[in-house]
């Protein structure tokens, strides 16, 4: 891809985001390589925080595993897990860490409002001004069950369940007027007589009735992010996030259409269409030749998809225990099982299994793949992959032409897999003048170039109308 004259690029200005996605369960992280570090020790947090920093990432991510993955109702012992607290983990994180952003994925189908809220607020506090929330939900029983709730909340509900939870949760969040605490020892209180408002809610969901204990931090709220890709996910974004974490950023076409269809949902809204950033989940893979990084991308997805987990991702294809046969040989020849699969990877379903065998199995011929290699070239296709230079070219045209704001990293080796983007990618997106070379800013919102929160522009929409 080559440089692009700033005339003929619809947003010649843009600054490409990066923030680091720290999974929770998964089998990408690449844990039996000798230079793999744990996965629980606070060290492997704080050196990947610390390497993102160095970076000047906008943001340190953390995903949430509410329940181990099961295959037929056992432990699935190939996933990398035991992560702790996303809350507990990221205060730890900002006594080490001065500017990052501290990113909570917390579930609203499973929390109280009045419990996170402030937990996420104390975050925002200790973090001063750093705190992020991504807005997840669940609808399965599978997880439910150890909430003991299973299958209480239909797939429609949790999106509206997450909306009235949300705005509980900046009603808490506003329960302090701005200037309430005194500033000198000469006041003649702490707290400014009325700058605490109690708060009343009764809905669906909630029933409240409290007075909120924390004030707010000087980014007024914890930034909201979100990452549902439905309608409803898409409509819930578009009325409350600051950041989308989509699964639109490897083609440049798909990107550019979800953006759109975002931008259009922001109107629909009421919203300024360039007012959330959309940072999709990515891998970066990078080699001095384009050869070369194309054979160490072979070598991690080998690492990724050992032939256990190949055979066990295939296995929820055709609904079959496959773990007797050879990953390395061919496809199976019998047919799927047609039925519910609801004991494996927490109510995974495949839609038609007939008909992703039948591509399996002519792709697979054409191409002469294993069951391994077609597990590997069939399934999510996960990233970038080329040369520092190249990257930051392809980087370049995705952001200047509102494809993307950026991406959030997931590093296949931890806690090192931050290096090469760091010391290689970076250098070159600054020498094209797509990203920053200082933070000039110290809050989250700040980094992402945010406006206020929703509720203080509707305060002051209010005032001045009145």
């Amino acid at each position: 891809m080559t440089r692009t004259d700033p005339l003929d690029v619809p947003r010649p200005h843009a600054q490409l985001h990066f923030g680091v996605f720290f999974q929770g369960v998964n089998h990408w992280t690449i844990w039996s390589d000798p230079a793999s570090g744990s996965q629980i020790d606070p060290a492997s947090f704080r050196r990947v925080a610390q390497s993102a920093e160095r970076g000047l990432f906008d943001a340190f991510f953390l995903g949430e595993g509410l329940r181990l993955r099961e295959v037929d109702g056992r432990i699935h012992e190939l996933d990398v897990a035991g992560r702790p607290d996303a809350i507990t983990q990221l205060a730890a994180l900002a006594a080490v860490t001065d500017r990052i952003g501290l990113v909570s994925t917390s579930n609203a189908t499973y929390n109280e409002p009045a419990d996170l809220a402030r937990r996420l607020s104390g975050l925002d506090l200790l973090s001063r001004g750093r705190a992020g929330w991504n807005v997840v939900t669940t609808d399965n029983a599978w997880t439910g069950a150890n909430f003991r709730r299973g299958g209480y909340l239909d797939h429609a509900d949790r999106y509206r369940r997450a909306e009235e939870f949300l705005t509980v949760a900046r009603a808490l969040w506003d329960g302090w007027a701005d200037g309430a605490i005194a500033t000198s020892t000469d006041g003649p209180a702490w707290a400014a007589p009325g700058s605490v408002r109690q708060v009343r809610h009764q809905g669906p969901q909630f029933d409240i009735d409290l007075a909120p204990t924390l004030p707010r931090s000087n980014q007024g709220h914890p930034v909201i992010f979100q990452a549902g890709d439905s309608g409803a996910g898409r409509d819930f974004a578009a009325r409350n996030a600051d950041v989308i974490f989509s699964a639109h950023g490897n083609d440049f076409d798909d990107a550019l259409a979800f953006a759109d269809d975002i931008r259009t949902r922001l109107r629909v809204a009421g919203r300024p269409d360039d007012d959330i950033r959309i940072l999709p989940g990515t891998e970066i893979i990078i080699g001095a030749t384009e050869e070369e990084a194309l054979e160490k991308k072979r070598w991690i997805r080998l690492q990724q998809v050992t032939p256990a987990t190949a055979l066990s991702i295939a296995g929820l294809v055709w609904n079959r225990d496959l773990s007797d046969r050879d990953a390395d040989g061919p496809l199976p020849k019998e047919d799927p099982v047609v039925e519910d699969n609801d004991g494996s990877f927490g109510a995974r379903r495949i839609a038609d299994p007939h008909k992703v065998v039948a591509e399996w199995r002519e792709k697979a011929d054409a191409n002469g793949w294993s069951l391994r290699e077609a597990v590997i070239a069939l399934g999510p296709q996960r990233g970038h992959v080329g040369t520092p230079s190249g990257l930051a070219d392809k980087f370049a045209h995705y952001v200047r032409h509102g494809a993307v704001d950026g991406f959030n990293v997931t590093p296949y080796l931890i806690p090192d897999g931050l290096d090469d983007i760091v010391d290689l990618l970076v250098p070159e997106l600054q020498e094209r003048g797509v990203y920053r070379t200082e933070y000039t800013g110290t809050t989250l919102r700040e980094h992402l170039g945010l406006r206020e929160p929703l509720t203080h522009r509707t305060a002051l929409e209010a005032r001045q109308a009145g």
